[in-house]
């Protein structure tokens, strides 16, 4: 039993607060959320966690993310001078996804989940490519995760770009690592059936993926997110994305469809209709310059609308930082997103993970799983459920949390994570990312 006590508390569960509170946690359960002095009085022999007067707070979700990534910080690559997002994905993400091995693939994810510890996430959802080795290379991702404790939801990303082979070979992996997650009991790691963009995929692969489990585990699509991938759909289909992937039957109640940059009235409608869950990413859409998505006209669609990284950062409360600016400064609309961005980041992650997850994600309240964060913010003004999000939007970054609690074990303790050593996984990562660049320049 572990009793995490002494801080501010917020639940989100309504708008409920403690302004002393506690949670005490039972297995990978939360048995009691209360008022601290009662509780401690309550679990005398609870193992205790003392916040110190900070904040505590359910673990955060990240419904979008790409670990192959992490091992592209920092490198120069020959030849590279994109002008366009296509020039991006050609000349960056394609040429360093068909280099990585399964050692880059492993330690990428144990450096990426180390620092989704760090930042308080305890939810991740992952979209894989590596085309250089397909086969097993999920297991390189739901290992570490598995080890470390980390919650996630994998898959891996399918595409036509690299030919016929290597396609059915991704869904092949997709379909092995749902088997695999289906068989897994703990509710820790599920899989869904990856998708590249529409561009990149033809309808006979759309089919090929849905035949292999794709429409049973649902599926992680990136829809919309560039102008040329709609001009794209328009000219070899005569539709519009969305149209076609519902079409296609990839749209549903399971499915992720990421960025939705560049969508239109009539496709907000569809996905709604669908039930489809959309994933904003606004840091990656403003570094790679393809826009700033109609995100709050969706939201008031009733769109599920989340929000993810996209493997810019794994710092969630960065990307509630930058989302939360992006579309005032986009719509010269200062009044904008201040609801809407911590709803998707505090409320809808949590509606999305339990899509996929069976017990309650996101909440601090009996019967939910114990994924539980603490950080050092003591506010300068008065703080309650009504205003919390304020006080997290312009008072705390990840790296503010000091202690972070996932199904109930402690994976980080004042600051000092507990499940691997870090300094020497980040000495073998600076040794596999070297080879790596090398290869990818050769």
């Amino acid at each position: 039993m572990l009793l995490i006590g002494n801080g501010r508390l917020i639940t989100r569960d309504g708008s409920k607060f403690f302004e002393n509170g506690a949670v005490v946690t039972e297995g990978n359960l939360i048995k009691e959320v209360g008022n601290y002095e009662d509780l401690k009085a309550k679990y005398p022999e609870a193992e205790f966690i003392d916040a110190h007067g900070g904040v505590i707070m359910p673990g955060l979700i990240n419904t979008h993310n790409h670990i192959y990534s992490a091992f592209a910080r920092g490198m120069a690559l020959k030849g590279y001078n994109p002008k366009n997002f296509s020039d991006i994905l050609e000349g960056l993400w394609w040429r360093l996804d068909r280099k990585l091995t399964l050692e880059n693939d492993e330690l990428s994810a144990y450096a990426v989940f180390a620092d989704c510890i760090k930042n308080g996430v305890t939810t991740c959802f992952d979209h894989h490519a590596s085309y250089f080795e397909i086969p097993g290379s999920l297991d390189k991702i739901a290992d570490p995760a598995k080890e470390m404790g980390v919650r996630a939801c994998v898959c891996y990303e399918v595409s036509d770009r690299d030919g016929q082979k290597k396609m059915e070979e991704a869904v092949l992996e997709n379909e092995r690592m749902i088997d695999r997650a289906a068989k897994d009991d703990s509710d820790m790691l599920h899989a869904m059936m990856g998708l590249h963009a529409a561009f990149t995929l033809s309808n006979e692969t759309l089919a090929f993926c849905a035949e292999h489990k794709g429409t049973e585990a649902g599926f992680h699509v990136h829809v919309a997110e560039g102008p040329a991938d709609v001009a794209d759909s328009l000219k070899k289909y005569g539709k519009r994305i969305v149209n076609r992937l519902y079409e296609q039957g990839i749209l549903g109640p399971k499915t992720l469809a990421v960025h939705c940059v560049h969508v239109n009235p009539a496709e907000m409608d569809l996905l709604k209709e669908t039930d489809s869950m959309v994933v904003h990413n606004p840091e990656s859409n403003m570094g790679n310059a393809v826009g700033c998505g109609p995100v709050i006209q969706l939201f008031k669609k009733g769109v599920m609308l989340g929000l993810g990284t996209d493997g810019y950062t794994n710092d969630m409360l960065e990307s509630y930082k930058v989302g939360n600016i992006i579309h005032k400064h986009h719509l010269c609309d200062p009044t904008v997103a201040w609801g809407e961005i911590p709803a998707m980041l505090f409320e809808n992650n949590a509606k999305i993970a339990n899509r996929f997850f069976r017990k309650p994600l996101g909440v601090l309240k009996e019967g939910a799983y114990a994924d539980i964060i603490v950080t050092d913010y003591d506010p300068l003004t008065p703080m309650d459920g009504n205003n919390c999000n304020g006080h997290i939007l312009f008072g705390m970054n990840g790296r503010c949390v000091t202690h972070t609690v996932c199904n109930g074990k402690v994976l980080m303790k004042d600051r000092k994570i507990l499940v691997i050593d870090e300094a020497d996984l980040m000495k073998r990562c600076r040794q596999s990312a070297a080879k790596l660049w090398e290869s990818v320049n050769a």
